[in-house]
């Protein structure tokens, strides 16, 4: 089927139209509404809208508030200032959808330019662990067989953060670490810089409240942040924890009682639970 070519007057349409997408930052007007504007149904305008401009309404939608987002950043506005004049309607919203557009959380975009990472490695009783973190506490920590495979997970998760190995500063993090996985500091207090949506952060307070040596089942968990239905998502939420330990994912078991899913390995789950209840 030949490619018609828009006329002048539909070229002249659609941007009014994205004049009006930009002068609107939030609520981002709906299809529909766009049709009823232009005159057109909702799937004609949304293929003589991609037709020209190159994407739809709503990834046109989406880009103008991440550089509403940018200039309001670069001018010194305040990370929840910018947040509002770019359309974002809460904080959740701007993490979850800007922070991977920019590479870096927004308050990072502010301070011109990306995260630095540390990272140290260790010996421990699960076999290795990488323990990495920015200025503001610790971003990363998993185990793992070898220290090459732990750094290519890590820089694999930050691509574009500055990563480097970190001299003595993280030393007394990674001893207090090495102490409790050997059972002889329960409580671990470590700071964190976590990147999260407000549902993963409902969920992993949620294990941060479950007592050393205890578990709970995902149900459990589900019922306990009050989304009983959303136990696959909770898993979800376990399942991306960054932190490790920290965030004590591997107490969250099955409702029959077995171990299920953890990115360390099952054995190094039970090896956890079994060092806890000792």
């Amino acid at each position: 089927m030949p490619t018609v070519t828009p006329t002048a007057d539909t070229v002249s349409l659609i941007a009014d139209l994205c004049d009006y997408i930009r002068a609107r930052p939030d609520p981002v007007p709906t299809l529909t509404a766009l049709g009823r504007q232009a005159g057109m149904s909702p799937a004609h305008l949304q293929r003589v809208f991609k037709r020209i401009v190159g994407v739809s309404p709503r990834q046109f939608a989406d880009a103008c508030r991440l550089d509403r987002l940018k200039r309001k950043l670069k001018g010194g506005d305040t990370v929840t200032t910018a947040m509002t004049a770019a359309g974002y309607g809460s904080s959740s919203r701007l993490y979850e959808r800007a922070a991977d557009r920019l590479g870096m959380t927004p308050g990072q975009y502010q301070k011109g330019g990306p995260v630095a990472i540390r990272f140290a490695t260790a010996a421990c009783p699960l076999g290795r662990v990488i323990l990495a973190a920015t200025g503001k506490g610790v971003c990363w920590l998993s185990f793992g067989d070898t220290d090459a495979a732990m750094e290519a997970a890590l820089r694999a998760e930050f691509p574009k953060a500055t990563v480097t190995r970190g001299a003595g500063d993280l030393a007394p993090w990674v001893a207090e670490l090495q102490r409790h996985l050997a059972g002889e500091q329960p409580h671990l207090d470590l700071p964190l810089d976590v990147r999260a949506t407000a549902f993963q952060r409902r969920v992993w307070d949620a294990l941060l409240a479950i007592p050393y040596g205890e578990t709970r089942s995902y149900k459990q968990v589900a019922e306990a942040i009050g989304a009983p239905t959303a136990v696959r998502a909770v898993a979800r939420a376990c399942a991306t924890n960054p932190v490790a330990v920290v965030v004590p994912c591997h107490r969250v078991i099955g409702t029959d009682g077995k171990l299920h899913g953890y990115a360390g390995g099952l054995h190094r789950k039970k090896k956890l639970l079994e060092t806890e209840k000792r």
